[in-house]
């Protein structure tokens, strides 16, 4: 194995998902020598013309544009006393490799945070009295305020064509979007999707029972649309292959549709793939980092000098990095001490699944964003204090694909043979879901480490995750059954299922939940409780910045992507206008 040095660059990006293409293009419309690295292959708008993502099996089934548990693994364990066991196959979340990263599989639910999610732990102390909450847990604010992020809300919005209906418009609250959102400085960009009949029949219930819903935010656009890096984006087909596919009709905003194309043909930009990270390289005063060191695809370790390092792969994965480069102290659940790997957090989900003789959904018409929600249940819009728990969760009505396998059938129905193929004739097309995506609080004993025992073909130690449900988030889950089973009960269909976690649930790797992975390395205010600033710089090495769900104190109900785009754009602003000019510490510790 070869070892070799490239020439050196302004700055090395790790991952080419959604946050390491906006860093990569903000920072070389800067002017500075940008080159990328990316572990799995390059994927381009070609690799996805029709009809070629429409095969369920593989894509949505075998997970072809995923990593695969061989190269990510990870080890998993519910508590501190527990053994954790490496992942054989992926379960509750699929992590993306390849260029465009998880940003090419997601569904498109651009939803952003409230101003209270933004503020949750200010927001705790002002409402729950002394005992409510569980002593453990570990929630805190961002460190910056709505006014401040917005800005970048709205640029990530227009960069990706969101489409929907605006409900607060600098204040003013208008018909047919969420009122409780934040104010909005810009509508829209773009009308929301068609509905389908299973949102209007959601949305209609939903509004006899006091409810606010409003057209699910979709990255699917409804329009053709230019967004400011001058990259086209088509408008939406409705053929049903969103989630966990690259958009065979280049209508879904992802790094590939979204930003690539502009940023490849940028003379200051490269990037590499088949490249897998191995560590940061410190000087030796460990105050400053002066490049990677990564393996390329002949098996060559290679050392990445460079001036600035933007971790920006997959939310573990930065964390992950960050330990291996010992960038930070490891955080001790015991002691409390070090701040690497603290507040790991994941939402979980549940819903009914309603079955009409009736009614046709029509499931071979629809987007991936398509469904009506509502954000009356989200921390500050109803009484959570009263009820003893923090969180929240969107409540909504989705039909985001119409591919067969999988597909829900009645109670009874027989799992395969003829009385399978007789169920799927007979329902095929007649069920609706009412789906909860709920926050997640952190706690002192959900965090992230090293794991002492298992090793990836590198001969490098495995993430290991700590992590189980908390009575909070199942005292949460409960609330929100009661909510949902009033909306079922006022649609009456012939029959239904419902799928919510018990108050003696236990977190299961094994079963498909979202991809929203929050913390691990969090930004705050001090570098006593947090790895990262305001600008998501590490505090330990200035010129390292980790963009990425990892900058999470908490998840909140939302879908993470809104934020995790406009963080981004925030950090890569920050680095052109102060840290370029005076490189050092961008917030005093």
């Amino acid at each position: 194995m070869a070892n070799i040095t490239n020439d050196e660059v302004d700055v090395a990006v790790v991952g080419l998902g959604w946050a390491g293409s906006l860093m990569s293009i903000e920072l070389a419309q800067a002017g500075l020598k940008v080159r990328a690295f990316e572990r799995g292959e390059d994927r381009t708008n070609a690799d996805f013309a029709y009809p070629k993502p429409a095969d369920q099996y593989a894509y949505g089934v075998r997970n072809k544009i995923m990593v695969t548990p061989k190269d990510g693994a990870l080890t998993v364990r519910h508590n501190l006393k527990g053994t954790a066991l490496p992942t054989r196959q992926w379960g509750a979340f699929v992590p993306g490799t390849g260029v465009g990263g998880s940003g090419l599989h997601w569904t498109g639910v651009l939803i952003r945070p409230t101003p209270t999610d933004i503020k949750l732990k200010t927001y705790a102390d002002q409402a729950y009295a002394p005992g409510i909450l569980q002593a453990d847990m570990t929630i805190g604010d961002f460190p910056f305020t709505w006014d401040e992020i917005e800005p970048y809300l709205d640029k990530f919005d227009k960069i990706c064509g969101l489409s929907g209906n605006t409900g607060n418009l600098n204040g003013q609250i208008l018909v047919g979007g969420d009122p409780f959102e934040g104010p909005r400085s810009n509508p829209y960009p773009l009308p929301a999707l068609e509905d389908t009949l299973n949102n209007k029949m959601f949305a209609d219930a939903a509004r006899k029972l006091g409810y606010h819903p409003f057209p699910n935010p979709s990255a699917n656009v409804s329009r053709a649309w230019k967004n400011p890096y001058g990259n086209q984006i088509a408008p939406c087909n409705y053929c049903g292959y969103c989630s966990k596919y690259p958009c065979l009709n280049y209508s879904k905003a992802s790094p590939q549709t979204a930003v690539m194309d502009a940023l490849k043909r940028m003379d200051n930009f490269d990037y590499r793939v088949n490249a897998n990270v191995l560590r940061v390289e410190l000087h030796e005063d460990g105050k400053t980092a002066k490049g990677i060191t990564y393996v390329d695809a002949q098996g060559n370790e290679v050392f990445q000098p460079a001036r600035i390092v933007v971790l920006a792969a997959f939310q573990f994965v930065n964390v992950r990095l960050m330990l291996l480069s010992g960038i930070g102290q490891p955080y001790n659940p015991v002691t409390r001490k070090g701040t690497v790997g603290r507040n790991y957090a994941f939402l979980s989900n549940g819903g009914t699944t309603l079955f009409f003789k009736d009614k046709n959904f029509n499931p071979f018409a629809t987007a991936g964003a398509t469904g009506q929600m509502f954000n009356d249940v989200s921390p500050g819009n109803f009484d959570g204090p009263s009820l003893g728990f923090i969180g929240g969760a969107k409540i909504h009505s989705s039909q985001a694909t119409g591919t067969p396998i999988g597909t829900a059938l009645p109670a009874g129905t027989p799992e395969w043979g003829q009385g399978w193929k007789e169920g799927m004739q007979d329902w095929y097309g007649h069920s609706m879901k009412i789906s909860i995506s709920t926050g997640c609080m952190s706690y002192r004993d959900h965090y992230v480490d090293l794991d002492p025992t298992y090793k990836d073909p590198w001969g490098q130690p495995l993430l290991r995750i700590t992590f189980d449900w908390k009575e909070n988030e199942l005292k949460l889950q409960q609330h929100l059954r009661k909510i949902v089973q009033d909306i079922t009960k006022e649609l009456n269909p012939d029959s239904y299922s419902e799928s919510f976690l018990g108050m003696d649930s236990h977190w299961d790797i094994t079963k498909y939940v979202s991809t929203h992975n929050v913390g691990g390395a969090i930004m705050g205010d001090s570098p006593e409780t947090s790895a990262l600033n305001r600008y998501l710089q590490s505090w330990d090495v200035h010129n390292v910045f980790v963009p990425g769900g990892n900058a999470f104190p908490q998840n909140f109900q939302a879908n993470p992507t809104s934020l995790i785009g406009a963080l981004t754009l925030f950090a890569a602003q920050a680095i052109k206008d102060q840290y370029l000019k005076n490189p050092g510490p961008l917030v005093q510790a």
